[in-house]
């Protein structure tokens, strides 16, 4: 029996060669009918200009944002993507993001590198929304042929009403990338998906697709799960195998140029960034904690349950169109895979395996902000959603009428968890306060610490505490030192450094001094620091974010999530050109521990892992590198001294002079 063409079809499930043929793969396979057109161009544009203006209330710069800018302050000046010059190490998790705001500093020119950074991350959050939504309308098109329909923003405005996403979406780090990146997968995706398989995508989309896929990795290392999935079903689906060669080559020469790269220059398998948190372990208590500390302040689950009622209704709305005609056995599979139904899966399937990566490995520190990635993953599949309007009362079937109804009323639902939400105190009081989780709100937290409602740049964090007198302690040791936090926020701790030798003839000795003197700061907030300092000052820290010692120690359990290493001080003196007794060390510091951590550092291994990212680089240092970068990566050192020693199987250092016996001194 022949249907009628105007049978509401709410979702794409006949197989992609009932589509017409396509001029580019990228334009729409079914054209939106006017008023479903209309009305989601004006949901983009409501959108969009929501997001903006929510992102921008909410403008900073975070700590994190700024140790970026140090490895981009080091881009610009020669030194390589390095943290500190003449130690190659990583600092970055997102290498995609770092690059991209270098590339901002160089046509930038004069402009701040924070206003740099706060431009980019503000407009590729802007665009991964953008994205969405025309991917996801697009999903609807066929549905909605001769149809009067409204696409209405669903998802989107869950997402933008969630204050987290408003407070990283200019925060300086890579999470509009991870946005801007998911959008645009997810409507290439689609595209590919509605591409009839007997006329194929076309190689420059199918190279195009690919190569976005591939980007997954560098964009943040854990998205790799996200777009190797993309590209094993494109290999799947592929048509001949000069189709999959293209799509292994496209998809995987810059990352895998990359990874070659890393292991040569850094002697990692992965940024210091995931050695220094250990992002291979697992900490599920703390996850589910993370995970809690998420919903509570903004009613998460009502929102998800509101969402996931929509998308059944939508899935209810279903064409009863007869079915599409069966695929050849050969290409069954491949039909299935490159399909919508396939691709909203996917992208299903990949925000489930990234909650479950992040709350396996404990969350994070900042409340949130790991978790946007995959609620902004599992929302894409509804971050628009059609409404069928019945052409007249009388004539419309009674399931047409309660269906649309049924999403109307949802949608108002949506509309005002959003709204409630979006104005929500978030952690209240606990805002600010590190509590037993750990996890405190950052833009909060900084905004008080510096008494700057919106810190952007390296000299608003100078009136966070410390911060100008590390500064004054600088100037104040010219001949250099090793710079320790005191328990007093007005003042540094200072390891004076060996004496500077006499300076070359017609050379005075304070310039002299400036050229020579050696500085390293031991601190843990290592982007105000860096970016408030010189290039020629050392910063380092306890975790390992900067610090290859540190990230290559043991994980504590019961550490601070995100903050699990703790490195003792007593290394940073026992590695330097400092002084090592006392009264140059402060009191707190144990000479004994200094003098066995610097005996452990002559560890084979130690000594191996730190020439690998200190030597000079050459042909054979690069080739060691590499074969040695899983060696590296693996190894670990403990904290403690004499603990490390006994590791290494290293000798006590001789004791400087008398040890203490209980028993009076003896003599002629």
């Amino acid at each position: 029996m022949q249907r009628s063409p105007s049978v509401e079809r709410l979702t794409p499930d006949s197989g992609p060669a009932e589509a017409g043929p396509l001029k580019l793969p990228w334009a729409p396979a079914f054209p939106l009918p006017p008023l479903a057109r209309v009305s989601l161009w004006l949901s983009v544009v409501v959108v969009a200009a929501l997001w903006a203006w929510g992102a921008w209330q909410r403008r900073w710069i975070a700590d994190d944002g700024l140790i970026v800018l140090r490895t981009v302050r080091n881009l610009l000046d020669g030194n390589g993507p390095v943290f500190n010059a003449g130690e190659r190490v990583e600092s970055n998790t997102s290498t995609l993001w770092t690059f991209l705001t270098y590339f901002g500093g160089l046509v930038g020119g004069p402009v701040r590198l924070e206003y740099v950074a706060l431009a980019l991350a503000l407009s590729l959050s802007i665009a991964g929304v953008v994205f969405v939504m025309i991917g996801t309308a697009r999903i609807f098109a066929p549905g909605l042929q001769g149809r009067r329909a409204l696409l209405l923003p669903a998802g989107v405005l869950v997402y933008i009403a969630i204050p987290p996403a408003r407070d990283f979406a200019t925060s300086g780090l890579e999470n509009g990338l991870v946005l801007a990146w998911i959008g645009l997968l997810w409507w290439m995706m689609v595209a590919w998906s509605q591409a009839p398989r007997r006329q194929g995508n076309g190689p420059a989309f199918t190279a195009a697709l690919a190569f976005v896929a591939g980007l997954s990795v560098l964009v943040r290392p854990e998205l790799a799960l996200v777009g190797g999935l993309a590209l094993v079903m494109m290999l799947v689906a592929g048509r001949g195998w000069l189709n999959r060669l293209l799509v292994v080559v496209a998809g995987g020469l810059l990352p895998v140029g990359y990874q070659i790269f890393r292991m040569g220059y850094y002697g990692l398998l992965f940024p210091q960034t995931a050695l220094a948190k250990d992002a291979t372990g697992d900490k599920w208590g703390q996850g589910l904690i993370y995970l809690a500390n998420f919903n509570q302040p903004y009613a998460l689950w009502l929102a998800a349950l509101l969402v996931i009622a929509l998308g059944g209704v939508v899935v209810a709305a279903r064409s009863t169109r007869g079915p599409a005609p069966a695929p050849t056995t050969s290409g069954r599979l491949a039909s299935r895979i490159q399909s919508p139904t396939a691709v909203v899966i996917f992208m299903l399937v990949s925000g489930l395996v990234q909650g479950l990566y992040w709350i396996r490995q404990g969350g994070d520190f900042m409340h949130g902000r790991v978790l946007l990635t995959p609620v902004f993953c599992l929302l894409t599949p509804v971050a628009v959603i059609p409404v069928v309007l019945p052409d007249t009362i009388a004539s419309a079937r009674d399931r047409g009428v309660v269906l649309a109804g049924a999403t109307a009323a949802l949608w108002l639902g949506i509309v005002g968890w959003s709204l409630w939400a979006a104005n929500s105190p978030g952690m209240g009081v606990d805002a600010t306060r590190v509590t037993y989780s750990g996890i405190v709100d950052e833009r909060r937290f900084y905004s008080q610490a510096t008494g700057h409602a919106h810190p952007l740049t390296a000299a608003d964090y100078l009136d966070y505490p410390r911060m100008r007198a590390v500064l004054t302690a600088i100037n104040n040791t010219p001949d250099g030192a090793l710079l320790l936090p005191s328990g007093n926020y007005d003042q540094w701790d200072v390891v004076p450094a060996y004496p500077p030798p006499p300076p070359p003839p017609g050379v005075s000795m304070d310039t002299w001094r400036r050229q020579i003197a050696p500085h390293t700061v031991f601190f843990t907030n290592l982007g105000m620091l860096g970016m408030n300092v010189g290039l020629n000052v050392r910063v380092i820290d306890q975790i390992g974010l900067a610090n290859p010692i540190a990230a290559h120690t043991a994980r504590l359990e019961d550490g601070r999530i995100g903050h699990d290493k703790n490195l003792f001080p007593d290394w940073a003196v026992a590695e330097g050109p400092w002084l090592k007794e006392h009264p140059y060390v402060p009191p707190y510091l144990d000479e004994g521990w200094i003098a066995e951590a610097g005996v452990a550092l002559g560890c084979p291994e130690t000594d191996a892992m730190l020439n690998s990212i200190r030597g000079p680089l050459g042909i054979r240092r690069f080739v060691s590198n590499v074969l040695h970068a899983l060696e590296f990566t693996r190894y670990r050192i403990d904290r403690v001294p004499q603990y490390e020693l006994q590791r290494c199987g290293l000798p006590e250092p001789p004791l400087k002079g008398t040890p203490y016996t209980g028993l009076p001194p003896t003599g002629p």
